[in-house]
């Protein structure tokens, strides 16, 4: 082997580890964070059970051990790459994509998740109810129409549609009596 080709085998080497530990440190980060994010929702979830929070914790555990297979896959196939075989970067892409939704499929199909989603769910309705009461209330504060008021108004529309109808049902009874007669 050549002094030139040892030299790019080196540096593709060396930008191939950089690569890599890069990679693992931005995966650590990931699971860092939806582990501090998991934690915090499980914590703010008050109606949680201890059995809905244990299951919860072995979701994590199991989702924690795919992301673990998917670091040893990604080193296999790194180890292969510096052995000389073609390995491409979409299939280091494709395991952490793969090991990902793995993931969040065994800590979303538990009870935990579905108590904390209904949490945020229902924290985001009472939010919602909020913004909609400020809303109505600066609407009247500043004399326009508020989403009561035109309710009010569609209803009284639809009554008064209603009652035209009956008043020309009744006039048409009316004048068909009257040729009859005639």
């Amino acid at each position: 082997m050549s002094k030139q080709s040892g030299d790019e085998w080196t540096m593709y080497a060396e930008e191939m580890n950089e690569t890599m530990i890069a990679a693992l440190e931005r995966n650590l980060e990931a699971q860092a964070q939806f582990v501090e994010s998991w934690f915090d929702v499980l914590d703010e979830t008050p109606e949680m059970s201890s059995e809905q929070l244990n299951e919860g914790l072995d979701g994590y555990s199991r989702a924690y051990e795919v992301w673990m297979e998917a670091a040893e896959q990604q080193f296999e196939r790194a180890s292969d790459a510096f052995e000389g075989e073609d390995v491409s970067l979409n299939e280091f892409r494709d395991i952490w994509l793969n090991s990902a939704n793995e993931a969040f499929k065994e800590v979303m199909g538990t009870s935990a998740f579905a108590a904390a989603t209904g949490q945020t769910v229902e924290d985001v309705l009472e939010m919602q109810q909020e913004v909609d009461e400020a809303a109505q209330s600066t609407l009247r504060t500043l004399g326009f129409a508020t989403e009561d008021d035109i309710d009010e108004v569609a209803k009284r529309l639809v009554e008064l549609e209603r009652r035209q109808h009956a008043v020309e049902k009744k006039l048409d009874r009316i004048l068909d009596a009257m040729d009859v007669e005639e």
